[in-house]
């Protein structure tokens, strides 16, 4: 065991190294190019958020794997050279919360502020608007704590009497083992119903904020999650459906061009017509909603622009890009297949174990540990993907209800073309949910990652707070996960297949 031990702390050492160097890439390859060379400080948040986000999801498989190390100790501090699961837990809560609510917030401010203004006057502005949220999230935690703060346990007060120790063990049976000669009956089946009463304490503060930021996270996660984990892989093997089945002529990319080109012109008349409103501090709610329509026409915009260029590729070696083309959507439709897959076994996990009471089967959960029964490894490593595959799912539900829905602000992200304050929000949102996904996991699969320190953390703590436990006994987020997942099913059902029609003529709301 101590073998394995050791693997295992150097394993977590050099994933952690691997996770912050794909966190640079990722943010090397996908960042606009008018923010090359500048925005440093939005930069190192960025790849400080990615790396605590994909490490928070990796702690999980590191808890159950850092648990299974010891499994032959009486106590896991009987093992040599375990990771100190309790202590990285809340490093990576408290690095969570700084980076969610006060660093990706100052650095949004601090990178969309008028850039005629001076770096003194962008930073005292973004430290005006933190200071501000900072004071009011923290009256409404405080009034919240000191009012509904409390953890209500339900116990069972029992008792029992004491026997004479017998001088012979004669009569004794294998019907008849115990000490007593009566019915052998535990205490609790006995005890009458009165017996049972609730146990009340004040939480920490420090508790009660994860339970509220776990809260927040769960809304946004039942929701991007939901629609997320259907449209993932529906929207690619509908891209598949939906793909150019030949080239198109001169003349049609000539036509479809110069719409196009009009369609450009539209929208930066309606860009500058918002700029000068905004010099002139007139930014109200009809502004807010017209700046959000002209980005979502944008994103329009720019995908029929790269659908243009896939139906018409130019250059000496067009027949390739073409070939490559067709190969990137076959791609997408293996891609699109396997995560079906997932999909349907993540929904059909949790009705199966967690939305019927007593669950049919542990379904996943066995899966995981047969897996490591054929290597040590191996089901740690298919539990994290399938967290990490929940998250994935949270970005892509983002994306499409940001389409779809005006009162939320769409941020894209595309590789070579991300904005700073699309990676800031994006990242922002995936630290929110990444609490949420770690305790929806911890549930969905609480028998693989029974015993672990994130059991305790998400344990009866969590789900017994007052006025939130509701929310965890009725499973309204399971429910609200699925219901969302299904109806996001019927939409691509009706219609998924059909092409986007051009939008028309783009106007400001009046």
């Amino acid at each position: 065991m101590g073998d394995f031990n050791v693997a295992l702390v150097i394993v977590a050492a050099v994933v952690s190294v691997l996770v912050l160097l794909v966190s640079v890439y990722l943010l090397i390859n996908y960042q606009h190019p008018d923010d090359a060379n500048q925005a440093y400080f939005p930069k190192l948040v960025v790849v400080l958020g990615i790396t605590v986000a994909v490490l928070s999801i990796l702690m999980l498989p590191a808890d159950v794997a850092n648990r299974q190390a010891c499994r032959r100790a009486i106590y896991s501090g009987a093992c040599s050279l375990t990771l100190p699961m309790k202590t990285l837990w809340l490093a990576v809560y408290i690095a969570d919360a700084v980076l969610v609510f006060l660093v990706i917030p100052f650095a949004m401010f601090y990178y969309e502020g008028d850039q005629d203004k001076s770096v003194g006057k962008r930073l005292t502005s973004a430290l005006l608007w933190v200071a501000v949220s900072a004071v009011v999230c923290g009256l409404i935690l405080g009034i919240l704590y000191g009012l509904v703060g409390k953890v209500d346990f339900t116990v069972r007060h029992l008792s029992s009497a004491v026997e004479t120790f017998p001088n012979s063990f004669t009569s004794f049976s294998s019907g008849q083992p115990c000490i007593s000669t009566s019915p052998r009956q535990c205490s609790a089946y006995t005890a009458p119903a009165n017996s049972q009463t609730t146990w009340t304490m004040r939480a920490t503060f420090p508790e009660y904020v994860v339970a509220l930021a776990t809260i927040v996270g769960s809304v946004l996660f039942t929701i991007f999650g939901g629609v997320g984990i259907a449209c993932l892989p529906l929207g690619l093997i509908f891209s598949f459906v939906r793909r150019p089945k030949a080239v198109i002529t001169r003349s049609q990319y000539i036509k479809e061009a110069t719409e196009l080109g009009k369609k450009a012109r539209e929208l930066k008349k309606a860009a500058e017509a918002l700029h000068q409103e905004e010099r002139s501090g007139k930014k109200g709610r009809k502004w807010r909603k017209n700046v959000k329509a002209l980005g979502k026409e944008l994103v329009l915009l720019e995908d029929d622009m790269k659908a243009l260029e896939e139906m018409y590729p130019q250059g000496e070696q067009a027949e390739a890009t073409w070939a490559l083309t067709v190969l990137g959507y076959i791609g997408k439709l293996l891609f699109g297949a396997v995560g079906l897959i997932i999909s349907i076994a993540w929904v059909a996990h949790i009705v199966i174990y967690l939305l019927i009471d007593p669950p049919l089967s542990s379904f996943l959960n066995e899966i995981f540990i047969k897996l490591d029964g054929v290597w040590g490894l191996l089901g740690t490593a298919a539990f994290a993907f399938f967290c990490f595959y929940l998250l994935i799912a949270v970005i892509a539900g983002e994306m499409m209800l940001g389409l779809k829905l005006v009162f939320i602000t769409i941020h894209p992200m595309k590789w070579g073309g991300t904005l700073m304050n699309s990676f800031l929000f994006n990242v922002g949102l995936i630290l929110l949910c990444s609490i949420s996904v770690i305790q929806f996991c911890a549930t969905a699969f609480a028998y693989y990652a029974q015993a672990t320190a994130a059991q305790e953390i998400f344990g009866h703590t969590l789900q017994s707070l007052r006025g939130i436990k509701y929310l965890y006994k009725y499973n309204v987020f399971q429910y609200g996960f699925v219901a969302l997942a299904i109806l996001t099913l019927f939409y691509y059902a009706i219609f998924g297949w059909r092409k986007r029609k051009p939008t028309g003529r783009f106007q400001l709301s009046n």
